[in-house]
């Protein structure tokens, strides 16, 4: 006799990763149009199968060791799946989608995952803009996007999927010295960023004196005024240049929590094009 497969069924595993990273049974049915009593059967369904447990229900929905081990593989076996799908029946899909991000994600992340996207679905077209979170999720309420990728705070509760979490840091040039106490000098996006309103509260918070002295809408723009020594910013800490340091203690800068970036779908019927250029870029950051 050949031993039992392994519970491996896609529907219970793409449920599995909804509730990792959705935080909790009650989004996650959200999010897949199921019951919470469905979605709990389908947990229980995986961990019976597998004889572990994936969830400490006490933390909120947390992944359990054997849960984190078991998401790394989800999500490549989904990503494996997704890929063969559209390989072989979806490789030939028409349109155009309208994408809106913020622009230091797209000049970063995203230009890999949008030209892989392109090579495995050479009929669709994008239309891509930059601009702050703020603003893309007006015009996604006004109908003027198909999806939007914007920056918000851990686990928001805006009905977002989150796709990537970033590390945020307190950055400067080799140029730039700051006493610890002393009024620090700020190089920031403009308002409604949500960095620049990072930085302002957790300094407020601190009790310690700022300035801004340099404000761009642009990431080259900033990056070029915090290698010229004028003054202090916040970056992801992957997204640092060689020639910037991480200052935070340094020059005795408050702590900063992460940041998401969030994939948000219009409502409706969305088109095939759509749902293909969404799936393809929380695939791509999942594995």
């Amino acid at each position: 006799m050949p031993p039992p497969l392994p519970p491996f069924d896609l529907d219970l595993l793409r449920t599995f990763v909804t509730v990792a990273d959705r935080g909790g049974v009650t989004r996650a049915a959200e999010r897949l149009g199921r019951t919470q009593s469905t979605i709990s059967l389908q947990i229980k369904r995986l961990e019976t199968g597998l004889g572990r447990t994936l969830f400490d229900r006490d933390r909120g929905f947390a992944p359990t060791p054997e849960g984190e081990t078991m998401l790394s593989y989800a999500r490549r076996m989904l990503a494996l799946a997704s890929e063969a799908q559209v390989q072989l029946t979806e490789h030939d899909v028409e349109g155009t989608v309208r994408l809106g991000t913020p622009e230091d994600f797209a000049t970063t992340r995203l230009s890999d995952v949008l030209w892989g996207f392109s090579q495995a679905h050479p009929k669709i077209a994008l239309d891509v803009r930059c601009d702050f979170t703020m603003n893309l999720l007006g015009g996604f309420d006004r109908g003027e996007f198909d999806l939007v990728l914007t920056k918000r705070e851990p686990r928001g509760a805006d009905g977002g999927t989150r796709v990537w979490r970033e590390h945020l840091v307190w950055v400067a040039s080799r140029r730039l010295v700051v006493d610890e106490g002393s009024t620090v000098p700020l190089v920031l996006a403009p308002t409604p960023d949500l960095y620049r309103r990072r930085a302002l509260d957790a300094l407020e918070e601190q009790g310690r004196r700022w300035r801004i002295v340099y404000t761009s809408p642009s990431l080259s723009g900033i990056q070029a005024a915090v290698r010229a020594g004028l003054g202090v910013t916040i970056l992801p800490e992957d997204m640092l240049l060689d020639d910037f340091l991480v200052v935070d203690d340094t020059f005795g800068l408050p702590p900063l929590a992460n940041a998401e970036i969030a994939l948000h779908r219009a409502s409706g019927r969305p088109s095939k094009a759509a749902d293909l250029l969404a799936e393809h870029i929380v695939r791509s950051f999942e594995t």
